[in-house]
């Protein structure tokens, strides 16, 4: 692997390096050429063959100034065949001034080395190599030359041995280096995309957490914060370059707050006010324990924590029942059936008979008891799954109306008579026109929650005009982005002491009732993450708000 990084031009652009070159040599041409028209060294430069100096100096000098537009022009990225014949110039017209400035012993020769030391940096090794190699016949043919040819002493034979052998040491220490360079470069690289790579997996699953996330500068400015945080707090993702401030949520902004005077005497739990209020767990944190700047805040929804808290509550509720069943039951088995055997008797008084029907009466109702708790303890794992209530709440009503058809008396017959009352309206708090309005639930739970619901208000709704009503309102709540539905009676509603009891277990206004209807109404939301509430509207009539989960929330 590392030799495919150090082979591949990919992972090394030289461009950069390329073009700090080509300032260099034009630089270097421009030098020379300026210090030979003004004489600056004349038994150095061109001595030998000033016009021969003079016109490669002005060649060399123009392919580079081109070289250089073009590069500034077109930035491009270079082949290995064009940095080759780049250098390859270089090498030629530097080997040309040498000579006609007198040979290796006039020190031009020298300059070649910077060029064989940026192709030791910029080309593949066997390429570096070669140009090495064409250098070193470059030279020794020079100092050759003027040994035989011109008859000169051999100190000019020896000066372009001497440089042709740092020719070759100047590639080999180059490559090397460039081996090094490359090798830390890509492993730089794969470093970065490695990180880049960890930074989008942590940024995404901080986004698909279901656990808000907030991070706090020094001034109370939100700097950071994930979609499920913004739903908690009912609030829009800031646009572009907005600033959101913690202040603008009162409650967490008071929660912050008391934390920072007294770190461990605080409650954690919030409500965010909206059509429905929404109970969070805020806890806060420093992000460095060092640095108290930033604050790490994380919201957690209450009902995901009520959900774990329910099932531990229905695994105790469950041993005890199996208890109640065995002891309570069979007693009240003997005593109903011993007052219907009582009951048969044809010589017993009227008086009596008055008692045997109110033993009857609570046994019934201590049975129904029993029945509610036992479906507690024996009820079945959650099957949540996405509900288009649009489609299914007005089956739902149909199969509510035809239920109450069957087996009921005189008050039941009149509900019968006044069904065609019972209605389904959509509310869309929205100003988009909804196609599909889908809530997660499990659909048999929701069937009891409704009927318990619908139940409680056909029983308080007065007769009006010798008709019972209910409204049933449905809609998708702005703020939460949530589903919701109300149930609406029409009777006097319940008083306003007994809101914060309403939903504990056994607690009831009328003397027949049983008082679990509702908590069974309140565990079973739960169970399916959704929260149950009573509250009145805008014109005082009696409502239960049911919010459900959104049908892409997890369980």
């Amino acid at each position: 692997m590392t030799s495919s990084l150090l082979n591949n031009p990919r992972n090394y652009n030289p461009y950069d390096l390329l073009r700090i070159y080509t300032y260099y040599r034009t630089l270097l041409g421009s030098v020379l050429l300026l210090m030979f028209q003004l004489e600056f060294a004349p038994k150095v430069l061109g001595n030998d063959n000033p016009t021969l100096f003079f016109y490669t100096s002005i060649a060399y000098t123009a392919i580079n100034f081109m070289t250089l537009i073009v590069m500034w022009r077109l930035k491009y990225s270079p082949s290995q065949r064009q940095l080759f014949g780049s250098l390859l110039i270089d090498v030629v017209a530097i080997g040309i001034l040498m000579h006609s400035s007198g040979g290796a012993i006039s020190g031009l020769g020298y300059l070649l080395l910077v060029a064989i030391a940026a192709g030791g940096i910029m080309l593949r090794e066997r390429i570096s190599f070669f140009l090495a190699a064409i250098t070193t016949v470059v030279v020794i043919g020079e100092g050759t030359y003027r040994f035989l040819i011109l008859t000169q002493d051999n100190k000019a034979l020896f000066a372009s041995g001497t440089l042709s052998a740092l020719a070759f040491l100047t590639a080999l220490l180059f490559q090397h280096l460039t081996k090094k360079i490359r090798l830390s470069y890509a492993e730089a690289e794969a470093q970065a995309e490695h990180a880049a790579h960890l930074q989008k997996l942590a940024q995404l699953i901080i986004e698909r957490m279901r656990t808000g996330i907030l991070v706090l500068n020094n001034r109370a400015e939100i700097e950071l914060c994930n979609q499920a945080a913004l739903k908690l707090l009912g609030a829009p993702h800031p646009a572009a370059g907005e600033t959101l401030r913690l202040d603008r949520f009162p409650e967490l902004y008071r929660k912050h707050q008391s934390w920072q005077r007294h770190a461990n005497d605080h409650s954690p739990f919030i409500k965010i006010d909206g059509d429905t209020t929404t109970e969070a767990k805020a806890n806060f944190a420093y992000l460095e324990p060092s640095n108290t700047d930033n604050v790490l805040v994380f919201l957690e929804d209450v009902r995901s924590l009520n959900q774990q808290a329910q099932q531990l509550k229905l695994a105790s509720l469950g041993r005890l029942t199996a208890s109640i069943a065995h002891e309570i039951r069979n007693p009240l088995g003997a005593i109903s059936h011993a007052s219907q055997l009582l009951g048969e008797t044809d010589t017993l008084p009227a008086s009596d008979q008055r008692l045997l029907d109110i033993i009857n009466n609570h046994s019934k109702r201590v049975n129904q008891i029993i029945e509610n708790i036992l479906q507690l303890s024996r009820r079945r794992p959650t099957k949540q799954e996405p509900i288009d209530l649009r489609k299914w709440m007005p089956a739902f009503i149909a199969d509510y109306k035809s239920s109450k058809t069957n087996g009921y008396q005189l008050d039941i017959q009149l509900l019968e008579k006044n069904l065609g009352e019972i209605t389904s309206d959509f509310i869309y708090d929205d100003i988009h026109s909804f196609t599909r309005m889908e809530a997660k639930f499990d659909i048999s739970q929701l069937q009891q929650v409704l009927t318990n619901l619908f139940d409680n208000g056909i029983r308080y709704s007065p007769a009006i005009d010798g008709r019972t009503q209910l409204r049933i309102e449905m809609g998708i709540d702005v703020t939460q982005h949530q589903p919701y539905i109300r149930v609406i009676d029409f009777g006097p509603g319940i008083n306003t002491d007994n809101y914060k009891h309403l939903f504990e277990p056994f607690f009831t206004t009328e003397n027949t009732g049983s008082g679990l209807g509702l908590y069974i109404c309140k565990e079973l939301c739960e169970a399916n993450q959704a929260i149950i509430s009573y509250k009145r509207t805008d014109k005082g009539e009696s409502c239960f708000h049911l919010q459900l989960a959104h049908p892409e929330k997890t369980s």
